[in-house]
């Protein structure tokens, strides 16, 4: 609503309404007063059964959290939730999505009860300019997203919401849509993406599952130059993926869980680091690096 549209709609509001409009205005605009400018993050999440588990790499999530100033609100980006278009759920109490199978019933009887924000929703939707933004009221919180936060905020007592990957969409399309969400990290609000930069299902060893550094020659090949291209910050070769020979193609079979990389990435300021934790490879072809980017 313009301003215009919005002192039509006061104009014929009765006063007690109007007050009450005014407030939820001025609740909403409190939510996102300026604050100290937030890290985000990059979060390898691997298998499922990770949110039942205590291993290097959850206690790596519960170590990062230690150096993270609390979030009023998380915005996550997950590889789990392609549409055509982009969208941010948008309900007060997003479901726990299970959308896996084949696991013990103990990680599907696990909730994550984090409330929404239907507030920055509209806020993310207000700040992108570049494309049209939906507002989702089905999805709720897929297993990219929950099975890493939980054990960031393990109380569920952030708000947090999603935001969708556009499958449509090449890569550079998806590295200068995540520079609009800048503003958001002056807002108190964490941004999180949620795949992995390595991730050859059809490829991995999975009775080496359990055997510690076991790496395809191609997946350490291409680990190995994505965090030299990180540390560097040579973003284009990492947008320009496929152009990078054979064993990121191996690497990056299909784009859905490479994407979440660029949006953080994108967000990097001249002042800031990147830093590199929970490296390793499991299965011969699935990489659970994750990234920190902060202040220098």
């Amino acid at each position: 609503m313009d301003r215009k549209d919005f002192l039509k709609t006061m104009a014929i509001l009765p006063v007690g309404a109007a007050a009450m409009k005014l407030s939820s205005l001025k609740t909403v605009s409190d939510s996102f007063a300026a604050t100290e400018r937030m890290p985000v993050l990059f979060l390898g999440h691997g298998n499922p059964m990770n949110a039942i588990a205590d291993n290097n790499f959850t206690q790596g999530f519960q170590n990062i959290a230690k150096t993270l100033p609390k979030p009023k609100v998380i915005l996550c980006i997950s590889a789990h939730w392609e549409t055509k278009g982009t969208f941010v759920t948008a309900m007060e109490k997003p479901e726990t999505i299970h959308d896996f199978g084949g696991f013990p019933q103990a990680l599907f009887d696990v909730q994550y009860p984090a409330p929404g924000s239907p507030e920055l929703a509209l806020e993310t939707q207000k700040l992108i300019t570049s494309t049209s933004v939906g507002l989702n009221h089905d999805w709720g919180l897929d297993h990219g997203c929950w099975t890493v936060v939980k054990f960031l905020y393990p109380n569920a007592d952030i708000p947090i919401i999603q935001m969708s990957i556009d499958y449509t969409k090449p890569a550079s399309y998806h590295y200068e849509l995540g520079k609009e969400l800048a503003a958001l990290r002056r807002k108190g609000v964490l941004i999180v993406g949620s795949g992995n930069s390595v991730h050859n299902l059809r490829l991995a060893a999975w009775d080496k599952m359990m055997l510690p550094g076991y790496a395809f020659e191609w997946a350490h090949i291409a680990n190995e130059k994505m965090k030299k291209m990180i540390i560097e910050e040579d973003h284009q070769s990492l947008v320009n993926f496929d152009k990078q020979g054979k064993e990121f193609q191996l690497a990056v079979p299909t784009p859905e869980h490479y994407m979440p990389l660029l949006y953080i990435l994108s967000l990097r300021e001249k002042d800031e680091k990147a830093t590199i934790f929970n490296d390793a490879i499991v299965a011969g072809s699935l990489n659970m690096m994750s990234v920190k980017i902060d202040k220098a």
